[in-house]
């Protein structure tokens, strides 16, 4: 098998921040009163990947690090000027007038014939969809074909789009902001990737190593973007340096972790989502944890507000609704049985 360090990966993300026009975000949501942007997904999806790359041993490229739409000709650009081996998109597709819900569902992954190496890009495409039909339940639309379309026919290097489901059906349009299926269509493309590059796949549970100050490479690279994930602000640029450890003692600070900076197993745990059993979180609870519970509550139409981290009146009232319509006491606790209820991908009001 080939040594993963060898392969430069580009990771690209399209638009759809807050966007005035339809296709780029979907209907109204209910229950919410609000659509969910585009990018709102193709960013964390993005970012699901990155990690994943990293995890297996590759050099990453993020091709659009900016919270802005980027013209294309400037990503096709970046691409190009960086003799990438490969570039994965990440987008969420519309079907009809994109201002009503309908039918239409599925994941496809597309290729063009124009592309610089259509045949490598079209075996890259078959490969990315087989990998994500190992991480997704939702239904395999298979490969297609576009055309005029930059970040695939522009870039001097095999190039796909994943988009991974349609924000006009409302299941799909709900999966948007899961943060356990913005991971799975991550870790699925990362699979075909390895799949195409014959790279050896690295599991998302294997045990990382204690990072601190002065150590460098891909796990530093790793543990920087998720500190942005956060909601610190750091450079990702591998170094472990003073920046990334301030970083790391305010993320402990806000984890009830011990604030030492140093990466060790307690750490990295919060920081990759890897609890067991979850924490038991209550009005007053602060973290990565809460902002996933919000997320997921959001994603099963539960109005918890925005996905701050921090576990208010609006978080206890969701999950207050989420326990009386599931079943459970509404005590606005999330404890054992109330996260075996909210952690499944999908379901939750229609």
């Amino acid at each position: 098998m080939a040594n993963a360090s060898d392969y430069y990966i580009g990771a690209n993300d399209e638009h759809g921040l807050n966007p005035p026009t339809a296709g780029k975000r979907t209907p109204t949501m209910p229950y919410l009163n609000r659509s969910f942007y585009e990018n709102e997904f193709n960013r964390m999806a993005k970012y699901y990947f990155i990690l994943a790359c990293l995890r297996c041993g590759f050099r990453v490229y993020d091709v659009k690090p900016e919270l802005r739409d980027v013209p294309v000709s400037t990503r096709v650009a970046r691409v190009n000027a960086r003799g990438l081996t490969l570039v994965v998109t990440f987008a969420y597709n519309a079907y009809g007038d994109a201002l009503s819900f309908n039918n239409v569902n599925g994941y496809i992954v597309f290729y063009s014939r124009e592309s610089y190496r259509p045949a490598m890009s079209r075996l890259l495409a078959y490969d990315v969809s087989a990998g994500l039909s190992q991480t997704l339940t939702t239904k395999n639309m298979g490969v297609g074909t576009l055309s005029g379309i930059g970040m695939l026919s522009s870039v001097r290097c095999p190039s796909v789009l994943v988009e991974s489901g349609f924000m006009t059906n409302l299941e799909e349009a709900k999966l948007m902001l899961d943060p356990d299926f913005q991971q799975a269509v991550g870790e699925g493309a990362c699979r075909g990737v390895c799949e195409y590059l014959d790279v050896p796949f690295v599991e998302k549970n294997v045990a990382f190593p204690t990072v601190r100050r002065g150590s460098r490479g891909n796990y530093v690279l790793m543990l920087q973007y998720m500190l942005n994930n956060a909601g610190q602000n750091v450079t990702p640029d591998g170094v472990f340096g003073s920046a990334t450890e301030a970083a790391v003692k305010a993320f402990q600070t806000e984890n009830g972790l011990v604030s030492d900076g140093i990466v060790g197993r307690n750490t990295w745990t919060a920081l990759r989502r890897l609890f067991n059993p979850m924490p038991v979180l209550r009005r007053g609870s602060r973290g990565v944890a809460v902002r996933y519970l919000q997320n997921k509550l959001a994603s099963k139409l539960y109005d918890a507000g925005s996905a701050d981290g921090i576990f208010g009146a609006n978080t206890e009232r969701a999950v207050r609704e989420f326990q009386t319509e599931n079943g459970l006491v509404s005590d606005g606790i999330v404890g054992k049985n109330t996260w075996a209820k909210l952690m499944p991908i999908g379901g939750g009001r229609g």
